[in-house]
Protein backbone atom coordinates (compact mmCIF):
# COMPACT_ATOMS: atom_id res chain seq x y z
CA UNK A 1 0.00 0.00 0.00
CA UNK A 2 1.25 3.53 -0.97
CA UNK A 3 -0.67 6.57 0.86
CA UNK A 4 0.83 10.22 -0.77
CA UNK A 5 -0.57 13.30 0.95
CA UNK A 6 0.44 17.40 0.93
CA UNK A 7 -0.33 19.10 3.52
CA UNK A 8 -0.72 22.54 3.66
CA UNK A 9 -1.45 25.86 5.73
CA UNK A 10 0.23 29.52 6.35
CA UNK A 11 3.42 29.50 8.34
CA UNK A 12 3.23 28.69 12.08
CA UNK A 13 0.34 25.85 11.95
CA UNK A 14 2.67 23.03 11.91
CA UNK A 15 2.16 21.38 8.91
CA UNK A 16 5.86 20.96 8.32
CA UNK A 17 5.58 18.99 11.82
CA UNK A 18 3.33 16.87 11.35
CA UNK A 19 4.49 15.59 7.97
CA UNK A 20 8.10 15.00 9.48
CA UNK A 21 5.91 12.91 12.03
CA UNK A 22 3.87 11.06 9.92
CA UNK A 23 7.36 10.49 7.57
CA UNK A 24 8.78 8.99 10.94
CA UNK A 25 5.94 7.51 11.88
CA UNK A 26 6.19 5.08 8.87
CA UNK A 27 9.63 4.88 9.25
CA UNK A 28 9.36 3.31 12.46
CA UNK A 29 7.26 0.62 11.26
CA UNK A 30 9.53 -0.35 8.47
CA UNK A 31 8.08 1.58 5.68
CA UNK A 32 9.67 3.18 3.08
CA UNK A 33 8.73 7.18 3.08
CA UNK A 34 9.88 10.26 1.51
CA UNK A 35 8.93 13.75 3.10
CA UNK A 36 9.44 17.08 0.81
CA UNK A 37 9.04 20.79 2.78
CA UNK A 38 8.32 24.01 0.62
CA UNK A 39 8.33 27.18 2.38
CA UNK A 40 6.78 30.43 1.60
CA UNK A 41 9.16 33.40 1.37
CA UNK A 42 8.12 34.43 4.97
CA UNK A 43 9.55 33.85 7.89
CA UNK A 44 6.18 33.78 9.66
CA UNK A 45 2.50 33.53 8.31
CA UNK A 46 3.74 32.43 5.10
CA UNK A 47 2.75 29.71 3.21
CA UNK A 48 3.73 26.27 3.97
CA UNK A 49 3.32 23.04 2.69
CA UNK A 50 5.26 19.44 2.18
CA UNK A 51 4.47 16.07 0.66
CA UNK A 52 4.69 12.81 3.01
CA UNK A 53 4.90 9.29 1.03
CA UNK A 54 4.76 6.34 2.88
CA UNK A 55 4.92 3.04 1.41
CA UNK A 56 5.13 -0.94 1.93
CA UNK A 57 7.74 -1.03 -1.08
CA UNK A 58 10.14 1.64 -2.72
CA UNK A 59 9.35 4.70 -3.58
CA UNK A 60 10.68 5.87 -7.02
CA UNK A 61 10.35 10.06 -6.95
CA UNK A 62 9.43 12.11 -3.66
CA UNK A 63 7.22 14.04 -6.24
CA UNK A 64 3.66 14.11 -5.49
CA UNK A 65 1.69 15.00 -8.30
CA UNK A 66 -2.02 13.39 -7.63
CA UNK A 67 -1.97 12.98 -3.59
CA UNK A 68 -4.64 10.04 -2.27
CA UNK A 69 -4.82 13.12 0.33
CA UNK A 70 -4.72 16.77 1.03
CA UNK A 71 -4.65 18.40 4.39
CA UNK A 72 -5.76 21.71 4.37
CA UNK A 73 -4.98 24.11 7.58
CA UNK A 74 -6.57 27.54 5.96
CA UNK A 75 -8.29 28.49 2.36
CA UNK A 76 -5.76 28.95 0.22
CA UNK A 77 -3.87 25.74 0.90
CA UNK A 78 -7.61 24.26 0.01
CA UNK A 79 -7.72 26.74 -2.86
CA UNK A 80 -4.05 25.63 -4.60
CA UNK A 81 -4.31 22.01 -3.39
CA UNK A 82 -8.42 20.33 -4.29
CA UNK A 83 -7.28 20.59 -7.84
CA UNK A 84 -4.79 18.64 -7.18
CA UNK A 85 -6.22 15.67 -5.21
CA UNK A 86 -6.75 12.30 -7.45
CA UNK A 87 -10.14 11.77 -8.18
CA UNK A 88 -11.55 9.72 -5.10
CA UNK A 89 -9.01 10.94 -2.75
CA UNK A 90 -9.85 12.62 0.71
CA UNK A 91 -9.85 16.40 1.53
CA UNK A 92 -9.15 16.95 5.56
CA UNK A 93 -10.59 20.38 5.84
CA UNK A 94 -9.29 22.47 9.18
CA UNK A 95 -13.17 23.63 9.20
CA UNK A 96 -12.12 25.83 12.26
CA UNK A 97 -10.39 28.01 9.88
CA UNK A 98 -12.01 27.21 7.21
CA UNK A 99 -15.93 27.57 6.27
CA UNK A 100 -15.73 27.01 2.21
CA UNK A 101 -16.53 23.81 1.03
CA UNK A 102 -14.55 21.47 -1.58
CA UNK A 103 -15.98 22.55 -5.32
CA UNK A 104 -14.98 18.99 -6.56
CA UNK A 105 -17.42 16.08 -6.40
CA UNK A 106 -15.36 13.36 -7.18
CA UNK A 107 -13.66 13.20 -3.97
CA UNK A 108 -14.44 12.67 -0.26
CA UNK A 109 -14.31 15.96 2.04
CA UNK A 110 -13.73 15.02 6.03
CA UNK A 111 -14.77 18.82 8.08
CA UNK A 112 -12.36 18.22 11.49
CA UNK A 113 -12.87 21.65 13.73
CA UNK A 114 -9.19 21.27 14.57
CA UNK A 115 -9.12 23.88 17.08
CA UNK A 116 -11.80 23.92 18.27
CA UNK A 117 -10.97 20.07 19.84
CA UNK A 118 -7.27 21.49 20.15
CA UNK A 119 -8.59 23.98 22.89
CA UNK A 120 -10.04 20.87 24.62
CA UNK A 121 -6.68 19.51 24.57
CA UNK A 122 -5.04 22.15 26.44
CA UNK A 123 -3.74 24.44 23.02
CA UNK A 124 -4.80 25.40 19.90
CA UNK A 125 -1.48 25.42 18.29
CA UNK A 126 -2.19 21.54 18.31
CA UNK A 127 -4.55 21.75 15.62
CA UNK A 128 -2.26 20.15 13.55
CA UNK A 129 -2.09 17.15 15.56
CA UNK A 130 -5.72 16.69 15.55
CA UNK A 131 -5.72 16.55 11.60
CA UNK A 132 -2.90 14.16 11.64
CA UNK A 133 -4.66 11.95 13.88
CA UNK A 134 -7.75 11.94 11.58
CA UNK A 135 -5.82 11.33 8.26
CA UNK A 136 -4.01 8.41 10.33
CA UNK A 137 -7.59 7.13 10.85
CA UNK A 138 -8.81 7.27 7.54
CA UNK A 139 -6.00 6.47 5.90
CA UNK A 140 -4.26 3.59 7.52
CA UNK A 141 -0.74 4.56 6.55
CA UNK A 142 0.41 4.40 10.12
CA UNK A 143 -0.63 3.52 13.28
CA UNK A 144 -1.68 5.91 15.44
CA UNK A 145 0.83 4.24 18.13
CA UNK A 146 4.09 4.91 15.89
CA UNK A 147 2.86 8.42 15.47
CA UNK A 148 2.90 8.87 19.08
CA UNK A 149 5.87 6.81 19.66
CA UNK A 150 7.00 9.33 17.00
CA UNK A 151 6.65 12.26 19.14
CA UNK A 152 9.77 12.76 20.50
CA UNK A 153 11.70 12.29 17.90
CA UNK A 154 10.37 15.41 16.00
CA UNK A 155 9.45 17.42 18.02
CA UNK A 156 11.91 20.08 19.03
CA UNK A 157 13.06 20.32 22.95
CA UNK A 158 10.92 23.76 23.19
CA UNK A 159 7.81 21.29 22.23
CA UNK A 160 8.27 18.79 24.28
CA UNK A 161 6.28 21.21 26.66
CA UNK A 162 3.38 20.00 25.35
CA UNK A 163 4.00 16.30 24.57
CA UNK A 164 0.84 14.96 26.67
CA UNK A 165 -1.26 17.76 24.79
CA UNK A 166 -0.06 16.36 20.92
CA UNK A 167 -0.71 13.30 22.20
CA UNK A 168 -4.27 13.91 22.86
CA UNK A 169 -4.70 15.55 20.36
CA UNK A 170 -3.51 12.57 17.82
CA UNK A 171 -6.23 10.96 19.43
CA UNK A 172 -9.01 13.20 19.33
CA UNK A 173 -8.64 13.26 15.87
CA UNK A 174 -8.46 9.81 15.55
CA UNK A 175 -11.60 9.46 17.05
CA UNK A 176 -13.22 12.26 14.59
CA UNK A 177 -13.32 9.68 11.51
CA UNK A 178 -15.37 7.12 11.13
Amino acid sequence: MTTKVIMAGFGGQGVVLIGTLLAYAGMKQGKHTTFFPSYGAEMRGGTANCSVIVSDGEIASPVVGQPDCVVAMNVASLDKFEPALKPGGTLFVNSSLVEKRATRHDINEIRIPANEIAEQTGSARAANMVMLGSLIKKTRAVTLESAVESLGNVLSERAMALLDVNKKALAKGFEQVA
